[in-house]
């Protein structure tokens, strides 16, 4: 069965998770995780209880920019039983140091050998002398002795979403509960057939997924209850930043400028044009800022791009006084535009760049916002496609791997693009003359096109200065 964007629910594309990144570090955290989880009745069954031992093989992405996106200390964290939704960033950055101290991970009362520092091996674009089945692609193993006991390939696919890889089989399997097989009031699987949906329905925008996740088990009170939760960690998330000052980590030596700014937008002298509003550049970069030093973020829909929506949602409801409903409706309508994005281009930028991450955000932000605003749905297309054709070909070439330069900017800009995008279809009757899907089409098709040091390795562009 292949995935549609009709069962995505608001609830996979906005996820509570830690910095600085959902592919390179909330996705192996929630792999090791899941690993961890497997090997327990392996370690029940096997005779030589002594001489256990994990090794984590990271290849592509990972690889090559693992180390700036603390991938391996998302790892270590998995391996101890962390997961990023529950996690304490502060105690989630102290696991990987703990282990190289004391290199033992206990699972059950059985004690693993683990030194992250000999342990886990960045490993380049080759696996076992064939290509990945992903650029973001992981191997861990389990050892007894000099027997493997289990050895499991896991995907990192962009937003936090992990597959395993069947390696037999050659097939992915998703771990997301996307099999489902009850039948939805309102199918749709492209941003066309979601159009004519909410047109011969009359219902509004929100009110389709509502009524199709209501009949996949998620109940409205609840998708509202865990959309709410979503909201309050996005407000924390530009509060913390907008008080944070200093020096971001990673040896880059970017210093925090949110709080900076913010102060002077406070004292009425922002540093522009007369009239300028800056609160939607300031909010996504302590966004950012926050995500940069591995922070508590939400995916929207990745790390990476995890200033655009809330910085937009805070603007709106400084501007417009929106209530909690009507903001929980905008990101269900963003959602809808991340999960056409997820099942018809991609959300990762080790796929296709940083136009599948920034400019899918600007998107689905542009497309909430319209919604908030009370636009028809053909103006909420409009401005999603607006959103996405002005992102094609971004790369994501990232100085050292490090997500700061120019990621927090993009953010920033992105943000002000999304309400621009916003405006001009809330100004128009919403016909237009290329349409979201077409727009896709053509992010997939460019995101193959693109040469991989564009793509998350920082091995091109704006990486090497």
């Amino acid at each position: 069965m292949n995935l549609r964007a009709d069962v995505i629910s608001p609830l996979d594309m906005f996820k509570i998770g830690i910095g600085p990144s959902s592919s390179h570090t909330v996705g192996p955290m929630v792999a090791a995780y899941e690993f961890r989880n497997s090997i327990k009745e392996d370690l029940k069954v096997t005779s030589n209880k002594s001489e256990w031992h994990i090794t984590v093989e990271l290849y592509g992405s990972l690889s090559a920019t693992g180390k700036g996106h603390a991938t391996d200390g998302a790892v270590c964290a998995g391996l101890v039983g962390m997961i990023p939704k529950d996690a304490d960033p502060d105690k989630v950055w102290q696991v990987k140091p703990d282990l190289d101290a004391n290199p033992i991970v206990v699972i059950d009362g059985i004690e693993i050998g683990f030194k992250p520092e000999n342990d886990i091996k960045f490993l380049g674009w080759m696996i076992d002398n064939q290509g990945l089945p992903h650029p973001n692609t992981m191997r861990f193993i389990l050892k007894n002795g000099d027997e493997i006991v289990r050895e499991d390939m896991w995907l990192s696919v962009g937003g936090g979403f992990v597959e395993r890889y069947d390696t037999e089989a050659g097939k992915r399997i998703s771990t997301n509960k996307w099999q489902n097989d009850a039948e939805l009031p309102y199918p749709y699987d492209t941003a066309h057939e979601y159009i004519e949906q909410c047109k011969r329905s009359g219902l509004a925008p929100w009110q389709v997924v509502i009524a199709n996740q209501e009949a996949r088990g998620l109940s409205e009170k609840e998708l509202r209850l865990k959309l709410g939760e979503i909201l309050d960690v996005m407000e924390g998330c530009i509060d913390r930043g907008l008080r944070e000052e200093g020096i971001l980590p990673g040896g880059l030596n970017v210093r925090r400028r949110a709080k900076s700014l913010y102060e002077k937008l406070q004292s009425g002298s922002p540093p522009a044009w007369a009239g300028n509003d800056l609160r939607p550049s300031v909010y996504a970069m302590a966004v950012n800022e926050e995500n940069a030093a591995g922070g508590k973020v939400v995916t929207a829909p990745t790390n990476g791009s995890s200033g655009l929506i809330p910085s937009v949602w805070r603007t709106l409801k400084e501007t417009h006084d929106f209530s909690r409903e009507t903001m929980e409706n905008g990101l269900i309508v963003a959602s809808v535009i991340g999960a056409l994005v997820k099942v018809h281009a991609s959300i990762s930028g080790a796929e296709v760049g940083c136009q599948g991450e920034v400019g899918t955000s600007c998107a689905m932000a542009a497309a909430g916002a319209v919604a908030m605003l009370n636009g028809s749905v053909n103006q909420i297309e409009q401005a999603a496609e607006i959103g996405i054709e002005h992102h094609l070909g971004m790369t994501c070439d990232p100085i050292m791997g490090l997500v700061q330069v120019p990621c927090i900017e993009r953010n920033a800009m992105g943000a002000v693009k999304a309400l621009n995008a916003a405006a001009l279809s809330l100004a128009s009757d919403g016909n237009h003359l290329i349409s979201l899907d077409k727009a896709l089409s053509v992010m997939k098709q460019t995101g193959l096109d693109m040469n991989e040091k564009y793509k998350e390795t920082s091995t091109g562009g704006l990486a090497l200065g």
